[in-house]
């Protein structure tokens, strides 16, 4: 197999993520024409558009001649999965609109996500680019972040605890409980609160806890199916790791990102947090 340029591959994901957000924004005024689709259990993940597909072509058009210069695997939200991911050592895994719902409402909180993953599990490269602020962030394994181009490093500068969760969180049992104990968290370390947001799709609410430290964003797990796919977590999952910040499961492992009997990561959640300290102590909450 042909030595991987994993740098020079880096930049064409970013290439590839601006131009699927050009087309998004090109759509971000009109009427789209929202169509449903098999997913999870929640409306959000069910919810599909024209622009998610012409968004997927756009970066495949940049991507696919990779696939046989480095024998990639694919995996992305608008294809079947061809298991291929299983044999390939590595795959492209895509989501060309995360964050469809707000998309549709005229809302920001939507990006483009594309990670390359090992077969392993373990992200290589996260790219996000997030068209309605105009922001490009990659990060290759072992190289650190770049933001806009340029070396990013996170500096947590907040006197609050920033937290981002999603829409399925504001009718969780233990909602009341949760912020209460990330509140008593916060104090206890010597921040002023915590505030609390729903600021759009997962890659986003990731992105911007970074931009926001100290903050987090989790998933609980759960029986039912769904909690995000695979590639609404790989690319942010390669950003926090070369940030230094912490991305594992509710029980402190890494992500399951090369899932063997499913695409969704419902089974073991999700944690995202800009320190250790942090992640140990939602691990706690999320585990009693």
């Amino acid at each position: 197999m042909k030595v991987v340029d994993f740098e020079k591959l880096t930049e064409l994901a970013g290439h590839a993520a601006k131009e699927a957000g050009r087309i998004i924004n090109s759509y971000s005024q009109k009427e789209v024409q929202v169509e449903h689709k098999d997913g999870g259990h929640t409306y959000a993940s069910q919810v599909v558009t024209e622009v998610d597909r012409k968004a997927q072509d756009t970066i495949l058009g940049t991507l696919n001649p990779s696939l046989s210069e480095y024998d990639f695997a694919l995996l992305t939200e608008e294809s079947e999965d061809d298991l291929s991911r299983f044999e390939k050592e590595y795959f492209w895994c895509i989501d060309p609109l995360d964050g469809t719902l707000p998309f549709t409402r005229k809302e920001p909180g939507y990006s483009v996500s594309i990670a390359l993953v090992a077969r392993d599990g373990s992200p290589q490269i996260g790219v996000v680019y997030d068209p309605v602020c105009d922001i490009l962030w990659q990060a290759t394994k072992g190289f650190g972040v770049k933001r806009n181009g340029r070396a990013w490093k996170m500096e947590p500068r907040g006197e609050e605890l920033v937290f981002t969760y999603d829409r399925s969180f504001e009718d969780h049992p233990d909602r009341l409980q949760v912020l209460k104990k990330l509140e008593k968290y916060a104090r206890s370390v010597g921040l002023q609160g915590v505030v609390a947001t729903q600021y759009g799709g997962a890659v986003i609410n990731a992105c911007h806890v970074l931009e926001h430290a100290p903050g987090c964003h989790f998933k609980f797990a759960k029986t039912e199916e769904g909690g995000g796919s695979i590639w609404d977590y790989a690319a942010t999952a390669c950003l926090f790791e070369e940030a230094k910040g912490v991305v594992s499961d509710v029980h402190g492992e890494p992500l399951d990102l090369n899932r063997p009997d499913s695409t969704f990561m419902n089974h073991r959640g999700a944690v995202y947090a800009t320190d250790r300290f942090l992640a140990a102590e939602i691990q706690q909450i999320l585990n009693h």
